[in-house]
């Protein structure tokens, strides 16, 4: 019998598996069901932490790590990746200046700087690279991306001259000095992934939706809404940019706006760009059946995330799509159904939040051998 050829393509399962992990589960299920199958697993990103680690390795690019400043300015080593044969530097944000590196009591997005991943920046351009890829997911910052900009030469001035290092600063910006910007940045492009489609203000924007996830309180919201306000102000009138009006312009804290406006930085959907990077065509071209999935599965998942850009391509040739997931919908819209033949929760009966995330896994394993034994059935 003719092996069954399965993608297996998930996006990582939030506070639980990392998207490397969550392909293996699903492969042990098939392997351990009676599924005549050969799998192939390519866990992929759509702009969240980790998505720049799994481009670095599809492309088996080297590490470069040095110390550098995190949120807080204290030193840490951290490294990114160069790939296409030292052309280009993937640079995964969260490295530098991740809410993964702080303490959950020691989240501050007042004074927390994204000036770490501007020294990497500044190491990649020393390194010779063309191009600049950024993975800005898993920020503990809401500084507009003043930080990388300050790293890169950029000075944030009050009307005293004085210069302004963190968000609650900016509230106080009078002028934006470009005049040391290192001019090697001119000559590279610059392209951020971003997993969201807020802009950079307002009750979507970057503070309010974001802000609280990185230690903010209501009224350090407003404080940082208003500081970005202020710079994109400011902004505005020395570029002739309105970065409010954004599309993606609120990801990572508003590092996209900031590096848009002043980096001429390409702002662009992650999982679509992710695919083509890794050359995902190559390998849903040979599938059968594509599984993809990861925490929640929804409408929302439509808006660009990474199971809706695996099942786009996989429907652009027909293929199947089984979508995982801990929670789907009780009736999947017409929408989700146009892309994911079967929803599957992979939970096994009612359980609380935490004891569900600890089972991802397990429930992963589950489910993939019970599926794979299903399609055994339809195959005999």
């Amino acid at each position: 019998m003719t092996p069954t050829r399965i993608l297996i393509a998930p996006n990582a399962f939030k506070h639980s598996l990392e998207a490397p992990e969550a392909a293996l589960a699903i492969q042990q299920g098939f392997q351990q069901s009676r599924l005549t199958c050969v799998c192939d697993c390519f866990p992929v990103g759509d702009g969240g932490d980790g998505t720049g680690e799994l481009m670095i390795q599809k492309l088996n690019g080297s590490q470069i790590t040095s110390r550098v400043n995190d949120p807080f300015g204290n030193p840490i080593d951290a490294s990114f990746g160069i790939v296409n044969e030292g052309q280009t530097a993937v640079i995964e944000m969260a490295n530098a200046s991740g809410i993964r590196l702080v303490r959950a009591d020691d989240l501050n997005p007042l004074k927390a700087t994204s000036f770490g991943t501007g020294e990497q920046i500044k190491l990649a351009l020393e390194k010779g690279v063309s191009k600049l890829v950024l993975a800005i997911g898993g920020s503990a910052t809401v500084d507009g991306g003043t930080g990388i900009l300050r790293a890169l030469g950029i000075r944030f001035l009050d009307t005293t001259g004085q210069e302004l290092a963190t968000p609650e600063q900016l509230s106080d910006l009078a002028t934006i000095d470009t005049s040391g910007l290192d001019e090697r940045i001119r000559q590279c492009e610059i392209t951020i992934l971003c997993d969201v489609d807020n802009t950079l203000l307002g009750p979507d924007g970057s503070a309010a939706v974001f802000g609280p996830q990185k230690g903010a309180t209501p009224q350090m919201v407003q404080q940082l809404d208003a500081s970005l306000a202020r710079f994109a102000r400011i902004a505005h009138q020395q570029t002739g940019i309105d970065m409010t009006v954004l599309k993606h312009g609120g990801a990572a804290g508003g590092v996209a706006a900031g590096l848009h406006t002043f980096l001429n930085a390409k702002l662009v959907n992650g999982i679509d760009f992710f695919l083509e990077f890794t050359n995902f065509d190559q390998a849903v071209s040979q599938a059968d059946l594509v599984i993809t999935g990861e925490g929640s599965i929804d409408e929302q998942t439509l808006q660009g995330k990474g199971p809706y850009g695996v099942a786009y391509q996989a429907k652009l040739r027909n293929l199947p799509v089984i979508g995982l997931a801990g929670k789907i919908p009780l009736e999947p819209s017409e929408q989700l159904n146009d892309y994911f033949d079967t929803l599957l929760a992979i939970g096994n009966g009612p359980t609380d939040l935490s004891n569900a995330l600890a089972s991802t896994r397990t429930n992963l394993i589950r489910v993939a051998t019970q599926l794979g034994n299903l399609l055994a059935q339809i195959n005999a």
